[in-house]
């Protein structure tokens, strides 16, 4: 396939067109069509459906993290200890590496809505068998088998939402299908983490599943179907890794997460080494406010400017890490700080998926499957190395981590100007 073709296929790719009153109805066309009878008129911005599609996310972003909050209770419920209640965690991630991918790849070619309704049938059987199970083995194959169906699901949201909105509205898009993220950070990990202590661990599971059966069926109802990708624009997943800026863009990714999550794990350990009154729930709830609002901010703008878009969050970034380092002694601050730490990472998600879907045209939802996978690798590695260096020496080196690492992704933002973030 030639530079071209692909080209061509990125300018393609956000939508498949539905006819207007004055155009003949191909064949293409007419297989286009959701199968259900929904559709989204030209130009009519599909909020229902990309809300359903952030309330997925926002159980995917929760069923991920809100174990961590709920160790002594998983441990004590399965008579277990506190580092194995932990593998809850990586067991999750675990599964959205090894299955996002060659799951996005093999079913790229199918209609949308069914493998999406699928996906969430699979998550849901999980969150329920980790619900219930009284067996630790049980419990993380469970959730080894809910972290690959979140690798689907979060591998084709972002190629299908850009397939039922006009293509002048595609990062706007992204942006409110990727609003869940935040959401789940400031309120669903916390209000799960509370419900599994106040009654038991295994509720905040059923919760979760109860929520996943609500999005089911607004999912059946209120989403499109959109066709999936044409066999002759497929390209194998070697292929789109060489695809001129996909590579850049995870290299974004990687540097800019890893940094970002070092700093979110252990803010705990900067918040105790700066001898700072401030309770770590009460910093987590600013952070995904202040999320919320990026999100707001990035939407309303991604569709104008993404490359200077992305290039003021990196360097809201490292003016955030400076704050960090220089004013550690101030409340005020740190909580200024937080703030714009939490603004600049609320549109990343969005910005990010929306650069590795330009770049990589019809091959967005396997590239975007590798980006699910080098956010979930920046998790663990961040997961890692925010210990070495607690451990080693305390959490006032982390701002200093998040600083070179978001410098380090803001020149590489900086250099692909040409194929990743063009102007």
């Amino acid at each position: 396939m030639t530079r071209a073709t692909l080209e061509d296929g990125a300018r393609e790719a956000p939508i498949d067109a539905l006819p207007s009153e004055n155009t003949s109805i191909t064949d293409e066309t007419r297989n286009s069509a959701p199968a259900n009878g929904l559709s989204v008129p030209a130009g009519r911005f599909p909020w229902a459906a990309l809300l359903v599609m952030a309330l997925m996310g926002f159980l995917l972003i929760s069923t991920e993290t809100m174990p961590a909050g709920l160790l002594p209770q998983i441990a004590s419920g399965l008579d277990i200890t506190e580092g194995t209640a932990g593998q809850f965690v990586s067991a999750y991630a675990l599964g959205t590496v090894l299955a996002a991918m060659p799951a996005v790849a093999l079913t790229r070619g199918l209609r949308r809505k069914p493998v999406f309704l699928a996906g969430i049938l699979g998550f849901l059987a999980a969150n329920l068998i980790t619900a219930f199970s009284t067996d630790i083995v049980l419990s993380l194959g469970a959730r080894l088998l809910a972290g690959a169906f979140s690798g689907l699901l979060w591998g084709m949201t972002a190629g299908y939402a850009r397939r039922i909105t006009a293509p002048h509205h595609a990062g706007r898009a992204l942006s409110v299908a990727s609003v869940g993220t935040p959401v789940g950070l400031a309120v669903g990990t916390p209000f799960g983490s509370w419900l599994g202590t106040a009654l038991d661990w295994r509720w905040s599971f059923g919760v979760l599943s109860l929520l996943t059966v609500a999005t089911l069926l607004l999912a059946f109802f209120m989403v499109p179907d959109a066709p999936g990708q044409r066999a002759g624009t497929r390209v194998p997943l070697a292929r789109v890794l060489a695809i001129p800026g996909v590579a850049v863009v995870l290299g974004v990714i990687v540097s800019w997460m890893l940094g970002h999550n070092m700093m979110y794990t252990y803010i705990g350990s900067y918040l105790r080494a700066a001898s700072l009154d401030l309770p770590v729930d009460v910093a987590l709830v600013v952070f995904g406010a202040a999320a919320i609002a990026g999100i707001a901010i990035t939407g309303a703008v991604i569709d104008k400017g993404l490359r200077r878009l992305v290039l003021l969050s990196l360097g809201s970034f490292l003016v955030a890490g400076v704050i960090f380092i220089v004013g550690h002694a101030s409340g005020v601050a740190v909580l200024a700080a937080i703030v714009l730490w939490g603004i600049a990472f609320g549109g990343a998600a969005a910005q990010l998926q929306t650069a590795i879907s330009a770049a990589s045209g019809d091959n967005a939802d396997v590239a975007n499957s590798m980006l699910g996978v080098a956010f979930n690798l920046a998790i663990f590695a961040a997961g890692v190395a925010g210990a070495v260096v607690i451990s080693t020496f305390d959490g006032m080196v982390l701002p200093a981590a998040l600083v070179g690492l978001a410098a380090v992704a803001l020149a590489v933002a900086v250099a692909g100007r040409r194929t990743a973030f063009p102007r």
